[in-house]
């Protein structure tokens, strides 16, 4: 029997944005960590507490441990921890090197990968009115990197490998939800990401200051948090209604980065993310006639 949670796309909506909401206070105190300490340290204790939490989690609920890791698809779950953990340091080193503004506006795409990518991976079609939409979103990348200009520098294309990870993942979300539940797929993220990243994280082991252990434990239940809300937003509402908010997120986060690292915001950043916002939004609205239409046609 599959898994299927009930449909409530105005709840899935709220989730979304609470989401979005974590994750850029995530991202905030992420950069402050990673300024003064190797990215691979920070996500690896990050994720040490948040395997922690869900094992926690899992023991305490119906069925305990056991049922928690009986997937229908554990390679693919086991992809997904590796794919998220990897994701988070890319996006981490993104943060150091560019500011939250630049990162996120680069980052933004990422919806419109989801798109390009959901025929090779879930075999969904792909219209041609999409397509020209990935490619307008793509224009605004290349508006935001500046590739002609002197400032280019490789570092812009690191939050585009990140997004790219994280349009993955997200597939692989959708597609594992087919069969398991909410909570089998957040004991996975944890416990994966946790292993795969312990290795890489002690070989740069060193102590923080007691103030930025209390960050990093504010990290660290952030990231519990904001996973747990994103894998329900998922399993309440389709991802194409609920997909548009996941944009506030470069909204917070420029926020942050403008009022709390003094970052700044130029032109050519804004100008580029409003497209890319503008063809994503376009994305998923097509999306969503092509599930009505086909509702209707059933």
């Amino acid at each position: 029997m599959t898994h299927q949670a009930v449909q409530n796309t105005k709840l899935g909506i709220w989730l979304m944005i609470a989401t979005t909401l974590v994750f850029a206070v995530q991202d905030g105190i992420s950069r402050h960590l990673g300024s003064t300490y190797n990215v691979t340290m920070v996500v690896m204790v990050r994720f040490w507490f948040f395997a922690l939490f869900v094992v926690a989690l899992a023991a305490r609920s119906e069925g305990g441990l056991r049922a928690a890791s009986r997937s229908a698809f554990p390679k693919v779950q086991i992809a997904r921890g590796v794919i998220l953990v990897a994701e988070i340091a890319v996006m981490l080193v993104a943060f150091v090197k560019l500011g939250l503004i630049e990162a996120h506006a680069v980052f933004t795409c990422y919806p419109l990968l989801v798109a390009a990518l959901s025929g090779p991976i879930l075999g969904e079609k792909v219209g041609w009115r999409r397509w020209a939409a990935i490619l307008v979103g793509f224009a605004g990348v290349l508006i935001i990197l500046q590739p002609g200009f002197g400032v280019f520098t490789p570092w812009a294309l690191v939050p585009l490998l990140s997004a790219t990870m994280f349009a993955v993942y997200g597939l692989l979300t959708r597609y594992v939800a087919q069969k398991d539940s909410a909570s089998v797929s957040f004991f996975y993220t944890g416990v994966v990401g946790a292993i795969a990243m312990t290795p890489f994280g002690l070989m740069h082991w060193t102590w923080m200051t007691p103030a930025d252990w209390g960050w990093m434990l504010l990290l660290c239940c952030t990231a519990a948090l904001s996973h747990w809300l994103l894998i329900k937003s998922y399993a309440v509402a389709e991802a194409s209604a609920i997909q548009p908010f996941a944009y506030l997120q470069l909204v917070w986060a420029s926020a942050i980065g403008l009022f709390i690292f003094g970052e700044t915001l130029r032109i050519n950043v804004a100008v580029g993310a409003g497209i890319v916002v503008a063809a994503g939004v376009f994305t998923l609205w097509r999306q969503r006639v092509r599930e009505k239409a086909a509702l209707r046609q059933a």
